[in-house]
Order: structure tokens, then sequence, then C-alpha cells
């Protein structure tokens, strides 16, 4: 396959849940919570169908293939207060904090386009809030009234495109993500997109990723024309 021409940007937009806080283990333990009194297991093929979706989605749709007696709200209720015992204790990912300080001490602008509500990233910062007050604005899908469609529609990213003070065009935003619906809203936003994909998923699930890496570790600012880390 051809190498993907990466192109200049100027702003960059971070997706948050497996990118840059290790949640996504504890959204698993808060799935399979809801799941045990059922005798079903949560597994990573079903998982990887809802990665980035906003929650009444993912809620429709583990009822649906789990056969689960609940509303949608009533499954939402339950993985959320789940949620909220475990995500305090959210750690960040590798590469995260390192990326973030560069971009903000290169005075390069850079937003945050989560699906999660913006109760759920106040919880899930707790522990980094002085490192998430570096961001020029947040957008939070499930509370967020401009952001109509979830992912994997390219809304989340161009409303976070929109809210930064020079409004650059879409073109010249990245998008960092580590979810197949993620990195289709990118594209469709007609931005490029970095994936930082967990290591379960296929080399088929990533493919439309402009460039895909194992850690934000392995990020390399310049080559979209970006300011390089100094070591």
């Amino acid at each position: 396959m051809a190498q993907k021409v990466l192109r200049n940007v100027t702003h960059c937009i971070f997706d948050m849940d497996g990118l840059l806080l290790d949640t996504e283990t504890l959204y698993t333990k808060a799935a399979q919570l809801v799941l045990d009194p059922y005798g079903k297991t949560y597994t990573f093929d079903v998982k990887q169908q809802i990665m980035g979706l906003q929650t009444r989605p993912v809620a429709e749709f583990m009822i649906k293939c789990y056969d689960l007696p609940l509303t949608w709200e009533e499954y939402a209720k339950q993985q959320t207060d789940n949620a909220r015992a475990l995500m305090r204790d959210a750690k960040l990912m590798p590469g995260a904090e390192r990326l973030l300080r560069h971009l903000h001490a290169n005075k390069v602008p850079f937003a945050l386009a989560t699906s999660s509500g913006a109760e759920m990233v106040e919880l899930k910062s707790t522990h980094h809030r002085e490192l998430f007050d570096l961001f020029h604005h947040r957008v939070c899908g499930s509370s967020d009234s401009e952001v109509k469609n979830g992912k994997p529609a390219p809304d989340i990213f161009l409303v976070a495109a929109s809210r930064f003070s020079d409004k650059p065009e879409p073109k010249n935003c990245l998008v960092f993500e580590d979810s197949p619906n993620g990195v289709e809203a990118g594209n469709s936003a007609g931005m490029q997109v970095v994936m930082v994909p967990d290591e379960r998923l296929s080399k088929e699930r990533c493919a439309h990723a402009t460039q895909v890496l194992r850690s934000l570790e392995d990020f390399k600012p310049e080559q979209f024309g970006l300011p390089p880390f100094i070591n």
C-alpha cells in the first residue's frame, strides 16, 4: 500500500478516552458490571464497534446485542454510575502529557473533542486538571447542543475547529483518535487523522487513518509541519 502524503497543519484536535486517558479498560469494567446479572460477557469484538460513540447509541447497541430487558436510559444510568465510581483514577496514556505540553509551549492551538459529556470529562480529569486546562476549548459531544450527530459523523470535529479563535479550515486541523468511528468522523470532516489504536484492532479497521502509531510517544510533529520535539 502506498505511503499516505502528510500535509502541514496549524491546529490539533484530540479525542480523550483511550488516547489521552486510559479509560477504556475502566469502561469495559463498567459495562461488564451491567451484564453480570444476566450472565453475559462483554467482548472486544462488541467493544470495537461502539468505541467513540455517544451515550444513547452505545446503550441501544448493547441492549440489542445482549438482548437486555432494559430501556436505553436504564442501561445508560447503570453504566454511567459504574463508570463514575471508577473514572476518578484514570491515568494518562504514554506520551500524552509530553505532546500536550510541547504544543502549548510552542503556541500550537489544540482542542478536546470527546463523545463524553462535560460532567464525565471533569470526573476523568480529576487528577490532571492543570494539564487539561491547557486546551484552547473542549467539545463534549454528549452534552453539547451544537453536536447534532455523534461519531462517526463529522459534527464534533467541525464544531471543535469552528471554536478556535482564528477558525481554521478543516484541512489545517490534525485529529488524534484511537477508534475507527473517530477516524471516520475526522476523515468526513476533511481532516487528517493520526490513530493510536488498541493493539487488538485489525489492520483493516485502522486502514483509513492518515498515520497509525503504537503510542503518542512515537508521534513526530515535524512530519505535519509542527515544531519538532527538542530532546
